[in-house]
């Protein structure tokens, strides 16, 4: 039976969008090369956070986190919801006045946002360096174990019956109307969304998307030791970097005690190997906001690739020029499990050619349509 969509990608944001479109009664299939919540979706921190970098971004991030607040009651024990928040830290006072101005940019939306002095920080997190000048603390950003929830989306969730899965089964083409599997099977689908990361470009071609690698290390437990997501305010222009390699403070309290430490940057690489030279310099940054880190026990270091536009937003909407008729929810780099939910929303309004709840264009994937330049 042809299905009503086809996705292509079983991480956080293929599954969000196969159950916005179910719970819209559409029979939905689902296709990875690989299985539920791999890739970036198993890789990545799982941080809901609201990010304002441009309005757009700000738009997108602030209405997925509401979804998400809206499903936490829903979800399961191992999913690892928490509502920590985040603390944005201030190590001097440049960085304080930064902290001064998210805040202000925060009241002014409606989001809920304390600015906290060295000594509140210090009562705050004991565990930061004495010498941090404040910080930030957003109150309602949260953790999440992204590759469960892909599951729980795609397989218990109340659309789940609509929904049918493939796993290991590599698609290596993608047209209007089905995809071509890489044994030669043919599917046919009334629409087609390509949501598999990096993995669109091989599929679409030219999508103006780059892997950005990082590198992350989880620790042994320490119950306590941290109670909020904390960044350092250095991290938004370490995230924006377009070139070299970046490392920026960032770690999370993991419901299971342990601290999940972050972050780097890389450009032009591919290769999945963890990288000493970086994981080092990163946990240097790290320890100079959380001094006791090198007397904790590292468990295990790993990579991701996050998919990076050159706008830093993510393509949701008709791929247009790049694949006519092909749908497209790719290119979210850091923030893909943060906007996955309003992501499959604005999908899904315009596949119905309903209102969207936020406005699509600063999506579009045809922002970066291919030129076509006339010669004589």
């Amino acid at each position: 039976m042809t299905a009503d969509a086809l996705i292509v990608g079983a991480g956080i944001v293929g599954a969000a969008c196969a159950a916005e479109l179910a719970a819209l009664g559409m029979r939905v299939d689902v296709l990875d090369a690989h299985g539920i919540g791999g890739g970036a979706t198993a890789a990545g921190m799982g941080h809901i956070v609201v990010m304002n970098d441009s309005p757009a971004e700000f738009a997108l991030s602030r209405y997925s986190r509401d979804l998400w607040l809206e499903l936490a009651p829903r979800l399961r024990t191992r999913d690892a919801f928490a509502r920590c928040g985040t603390l944005w830290v201030a190590a001097d006072d440049e960085e304080w006045q930064a902290a001064r101005a998210m805040h202000a940019a925060f009241a002014a939306q409606g989001i809920g946002a304390q600015l906290l002095d060295a000594s509140a920080l210090r009562a705050c997190e004991p565990a930061l360096a004495a010498s941090m000048a404040g910080g930030l603390r957003v109150e309602h950003d949260s953790i999440v174990y992204a590759p469960t929830v892909a599951e729980w989306l795609l397989t218990q969730s109340p659309a789940a019956a609509k929904i049918r899965l493939r796993l290991r089964t590599p698609v290596t083409a993608v047209r209007a109307d089905g995809v071509t599997l890489q044994d030669g099977e043919r599917i046919g689908a009334a629409h087609v969304i390509v949501a598999s990361g990096l993995g669109a470009r091989q599929l679409v071609q030219p999508l103006p998307l780059q892997p950005k690698k990082g590198h992350l290390l989880i620790t042994d437990r320490y119950p306590s030791l941290i109670r909020h997501q904390l960044l350092e305010l250095g991290y938004i222009k370490s995230a924006h970097h377009a070139a070299g390699t970046s490392v920026a403070f960032n770690a999370q309290p993991r419901p299971t005690g342990q601290l999940l430490i972050g972050s780097s940057r890389q450009f032009d690489t591919t290769d999945p190997a963890v990288e000493m030279p970086v994981l080092a310099r990163m946990l240097q940054r790290a320890a100079r906001y959380l001094p006791v880190l090198p007397t904790l026990n590292g468990v295990r270091a790993w990579t991701g690739f996050r998919t990076a536009s050159p706008d830093g937003l993510p393509l949701i909407g008709p791929a247009g020029d790049f694949a006519p008729g092909v749908w497209l929810a790719v290119g979210h780099e850091g923030l893909g499990v943060t906007t996955a939910l309003a992501t499959a929303r604005l999908l899904a309004a315009q596949i119905t050619a309903s209102v969207a709840p936020i406005p699509v264009e600063p999506y579009l994937p045809a922002r970066f349509a291919c030129k076509v330049v006339a010669h004589d």
